[in-house]
């Protein structure tokens, strides 16, 4: 996957901040040993000494090379063996002087073997959904401001108690966010415009960001007409593979379905992304303004099936926020 520069650069520095702070550690618990338990120093460069002496042993090609090697091993491992020994029977771990990296894996080198690490991607990808965040101009909302009070005494037709309703709805989804795993389920948020969809779908990726996992946020409409930009390489310099990464993010919430041009590009790149994340078992969240009925119009059939019978959906019922806020003068 492609990125841009800057993107490289702040995954760069976040993995050598990583290495740095690993070392750090490292060497704060070493001068700790040092003071509290001095025996652990003197065996450590005993240790040293060894590989010296290894050294000195292979460039001297003894004919007993074997014997020596394996008496120098065995005296670096009884070294070891008694360091930790000395620091349990002290009250600490027997790994407390092993450095503790972010990842295992690569120990915050970034890369195995000349190949770039998980973790490294799992950054470039954070930092572009990031930018793409900054530049959605989308609202902070939090579960805290969303009130209930605006669905009191409303009611239609297919749905006699809105407050019961949406109270249930905001419990469902504090629950959902709260307890959120890469595991969790899609969920596909209908209900008419103004009732408060995006604010559940924004305050969901705010606790869910809160607990480090990445979220990209953004209104439907917006991706898409990056994503063709980038595709048909009408945004000049750009590295980045937005496509790609609203596929890879944790959790992708997309706003408004039902906004967008209906164009074969378009539809294309939507059911991508849809069946990306259901074959990848990575969670997504849609809202639209549009019925059942009109979804069913508008969009495909390989679309639709997805939508229904992947996703948990969520009916929003009750009369506009917006209109009701300037009816009360709260704006």
């Amino acid at each position: 996957m492609a990125f841009d520069r800057l993107t490289y650069e702040k995954a760069e520095n976040e993995i050598k901040q990583r290495r740095f702070r690993a070392e750090n550690r490292l060497t704060e618990r070493m001068d700790e040993i040092n003071v509290k338990i001095p025996e652990i120093t003197e065996i450590a460069n005993k240790i040293s000494q060894t590989s010296i002496e290894l050294s000195k042993l292979i460039i001297r090609k003894e004919s007993n090379f074997t014997e020596s090697f394996n008496k120098i091993k065995e005296q670096n491992l009884q070294g070891q063996a008694m360091i930790k020994q000395l620091l349990v029977q002290n009250g600490y771990s027997e790994n407390y002087l092993e450095p503790v990296y972010t990842c295992p894996s690569c120990k915050d080198k970034g890369h195995i073997n000349g190949e770039r690490c998980s973790c490294f991607n799992k950054l470039l990808t954070h930092f572009a959904v990031e930018k793409l965040n900054s530049e959605a101009n989308m609202p902070e909302c939090d579960f805290e401001h969303f009130s209930l009070d605006y669905y009191k005494g409303t009611s239609n037709p297919s749905c006699p108690d809105c407050y019961r309703k949406m109270s249930e709805n905001l419990a469902f989804c504090k629950h959902y966010a709260n307890n959120f795993s890469l595991k969790s389920d899609s969920l596909f948020i209908l209900g008419q415009t103004g009732i408060g969809k995006t604010h559940i779908s924004l305050s969901i990726a705010k606790e869910v960001s809160a607990q480090g996992y990445t979220v990209a946020y953004g209104s439907l409409l917006n991706y898409l007409r990056i994503i063709e930009k980038e595709h048909f390489g009408r945004t000049p310099n750009s590295e980045t593979d937005t496509l790609q990464v609203l596929i890879d993010t944790d959790l992708l919430i997309l706003d408004d379905l039902g906004s967008e041009f209906q164009t074969s590009f378009y539809e294309s790149t939507l059911y991508n992304i849809i069946n990306s994340r259901i074959n990848l078992g990575l969670p997504t969240i849609i809202s639209s303004n549009l019925s059942v009925e009109e979804l069913q119009r508008n969009y495909n059939e390989r679309i639709i099936s997805r939508l229904f019978s992947v996703f948990t959906t969520l009916m929003f019922f009750g009369d506009d926020i917006r209109q009701l806020k300037r009816l009360r003068n709260e704006f």
